[in-house]
């Protein structure tokens, strides 16, 4: 992970900005009513982190990542910003009131560690929130039908729900909720599966730039191709009969929620 996003550290937050929606989701499902430190994991730039952070819900943001941590540090110097993977988390034990975390879980060295981690850290019946995607999800994104390869790998990184509930009931946590999550047209955050609804996004580079799949995953020979393609079909409007093959009911993304309860 760190890896990863110090290469496209510089220039992310032109495109990967927090989404209202999901903030909104991400503040009810975390229900931050106890004072006391909240963990943003994989927190990236922060963009999340901040708009969480309170004077009651004070926010550590941890991160792989020192140069997701320096714009994160320049912009926002009031939250506690820590260099740190989640399998080794530099934190006492029973000290977090609630945990989020958005697209973080498919750069996890190992979800059993990292999951043991956050339960160590946590107090009791606080709650857990992660934005994620799915192997099955991710076989619905039209995108597959441009750049195969790039999806293939993509989803081969990506851990099933499976995986994760298995690995979040061995470190402690019983209950365990999911919430289905589709890519709306004024998406802000602009992630992977951002042009859903609006295949132009993806023919800006500057976008393409703040998503690893592109900008890491992708063979450059595939990318191009592609995107020749797609910019093709949309002229023609055949995009439209492409978008409606994929149309399917397995939502673009999750959050998947669950408590400490003891």
């Amino acid at each position: 992970m760190k890896a990863t996003y110090d290469h496209i550290g510089n220039g992310y937050n032109n495109t990967r900005k927090a989404d209202p929606y999901i903030l909104e989701r991400l503040q009810y499902h975390l229900n931050a009513i106890n004072e006391g430190l909240y963990l943003d994991i994989g927190c990236g730039t922060g963009n999340y982190t901040t708009k969480l952070h309170q004077r009651d819900t004070q926010f550590i943001g941890i991160d792989p990542s020192e140069k997701m941590l320096t714009n994160a540090r320049k912009a926002h110097s009031d939250v506690i910003w820590k260099q740190g993977k989640v399998e080794q988390l530099p934190l006492e034990d029973t000290s977090i009131e609630g945990i989020i975390g958005t697209l973080t879980l498919h750069h996890w060295d190992s979800l059993e560690k990292g999951f043991s981690e956050l339960y160590r850290v946590m107090k009791s019946y606080a709650n857990l929130v992660f934005f994620t995607s799915t192997p099955l999800q991710m076989k619905g994104y039209w995108l597959n039908h441009y750049f195969p390869k790039m999806l293939a790998d993509s989803m081969i990184q990506m851990p099933s729900l499976e995986q994760i509930t298995s690995a979040m009931h061995a470190a402690g946590f019983e209950n365990i909720y999911t919430e289905k999550y589709n890519v709306q047209p004024n998406l802000q955050d602009q992630f992977l599966y951002v042009g859903k609804e609006n295949p132009t996004l993806y023919l800006d580079q500057n976008i393409r730039n703040g998503i690893s799949s592109f900008s890491l995953l992708a063979n450059k020979e595939e990318v191009e191709k592609g995107l020749k393609l797609l910019e093709k079909d949309i002229n023609s409007g055949e995009i439209n009969s492409i978008m409606n093959s994929y149309k399917n009911r397995d939502g673009d993304y999750l959050f998947i929620l669950s408590q400490k309860e003891n």
